[in-house]
């Protein structure tokens, strides 16, 4: 089930991606940046976007907030952690995804609140990945539980149902261009 879902959401995001005008980028922008403040949130983890997922990535280093963005670092043992990053800092491809990451001798800190990409996602605030597991294992491995969990995605990633197990995140928030869900 799981993976059908997957090939389905990957295609449709694929063929839909180009339909986000900057009118919307905005949109979603400051509503991130709204729940980031509300819940004074001051390290966020960021992803660098991959195979036609929101660029929020540069909508947030072209702008100045009081924030300090983090981005994941692929250690071994498919474990991932977050790296201390700013825009004038380079990023090197070191993993076997092809995904830029920050350079190993960057600060590791915990996001107390992490924006995390998604294929598709519910009602429920339920997220369904690629299927590698990083980011659940990392919310998994974590002392800190208290991370505010932000789904980003498309209106048309919306299923009416994700399989869940025991190990899967569920999201505070899920926000498209459409709405927020929480």
């Amino acid at each position: 089930m799981k993976s059908f879902l997957r090939r389905k959401y990957f295609h449709l995001r694929k063929k839909k991606y180009f339909e986000l005008s900057d009118e919307k980028k905005q949109f979603i922008l400051k509503k991130i940046i709204y729940i980031l403040k509300k819940n004074k949130k001051k390290r966020v983890g960021i992803f660098y976007p991959i195979k036609f997922e929101i660029n929020i990535f540069s909508i947030l280093i072209k702008n100045n907030f009081n924030f300090s963005l983090l981005l994941p670092f692929i250690k071994t043992n498919k474990l991932m952690v977050f790296k201390k990053w700013n825009n004038l800092d380079p990023l090197i491809i070191n993993n076997k995804f092809g995904i830029p990451e920050p350079l190993k001798k960057n600060i590791t800190l915990s996001p107390d609140a992490l924006i995390v990409p998604l294929l598709a996602f519910d009602k429920n605030k339920n997220r369904l990945g690629y299927g590698g597991g990083y980011y659940d294992r990392y919310l998994n491995n974590q002392t800190k539980k208290n991370i505010l969990l932000i789904g980003l995605g498309f209106s048309f990633q919306k299923s009416k149902i994700v399989p869940f197990t025991k190990y899967d995140k569920k999201m505070d928030y899920i926000i498209t261009e459409k709405e927020t869900i929480y």
